[in-house]
């Protein structure tokens, strides 16, 4: 069983930087990929960034290619997500999730069995 809890979030201006962690606790980090989504009020949920466990592949989503960077240290079960020119649109709920091994190909949030409970990201002046 692995459990995840996010921090780092608040309120930030445009164009300022935030980073969020994901701590793990439970078994076997290293075992699983890690994803980051976000949901706005109104819209569904979001894939934004995926680290895989075995190669450290990442994956990013269109919206936020470029601004943001998604790491993991798994000596401390611990991933990042480091959020760079953050716009408004950016305002969301943010979660991390974990599923074995890969990210794949999808941003589907079927195959993730373990989420954190969120941390608010507004960006606002």
């Amino acid at each position: 069983q692995l459990q995840l809890a996010e921090s780092g979030g608040g309120l930030v201006q445009p164009g300022g930087s935030l980073t969020l962690s994901c701590a793990a606790s439970g078994v076997a980090f290293n075992y699983y990929a890690i994803a980051w989504f976000r949901e706005a009020p109104g819209k569904e949920r979001e894939g934004v960034s995926c680290m895989s466990s075995s190669d450290g592949s990442t994956y990013y989503g269109y919206s936020v290619k470029g601004r943001f960077t998604i790491s993991r240290d798994n000596a401390k079960n611990t991933a990042y997500l480091q959020m760079n020119s953050l716009k408004p649109e950016d305002t969301a709920v943010y979660y991390c999730a974990a599923k074995p091994l890969q990210c794949g190909n999808s941003w589907s949030v079927d195959p993730y069995g373990y989420w954190g409970q969120g941390t608010q990201v507004t960006v606002s002046s």
